[in-house]
């Protein structure tokens, strides 16, 4: 497999600064769980192991998407309302949907953002 990159993003927590912070998910472990803001040089340290296990978690998921990527043009999600039921194709709702995981860092609960996009060659954004 290529050499997949998952940009997850999350806001800053230093009150004078508030901009985004992004990661590549996939490369999370081999650097420790170190970050650093870009804008103000805040450093973030995500040694909880219970934290990285979730996002190793998150990491096994998307490669598991990728994988699968050749059948999901195949796999639909069903809808059923009143009016009736629709089949929504699985990779249209990956592009569609922004996915947002909670997780509490320090005290402090924090979005972080990512995009699936399996379309694009290699990259989940």
């Amino acid at each position: 497999m290529d050499k997949m990159t998952a940009l997850v993003d999350f806001l800053c927590l230093d009150e004078e600064c508030g901009k985004t912070v992004n990661f590549n998910v996939m490369e999370l472990k081999e650097k420790e769980g170190l970050l650093t803001c870009p804008h103000c040089y805040r450093q973030y340290s995500f040694s909880d192991s219970s934290f990285i296990d979730k996002l190793e978690k998150l990491r096994n998921l998307l490669i598991a998407v990728k994988d699968a990527e050749d059948i999901l043009g195949d796999v639909n999600v069903g809808v059923n309302t009143i009016a009736g039921s629709a089949k929504i194709p699985y990779r249209l709702l990956l592009t569609r949907m922004n996915t947002v995981i909670t997780l509490e860092v320090g005290g402090f609960k924090i979005d972080f953002n990512f995009r699936v996009e399996p379309a694009k060659s290699g990259d989940f954004h």
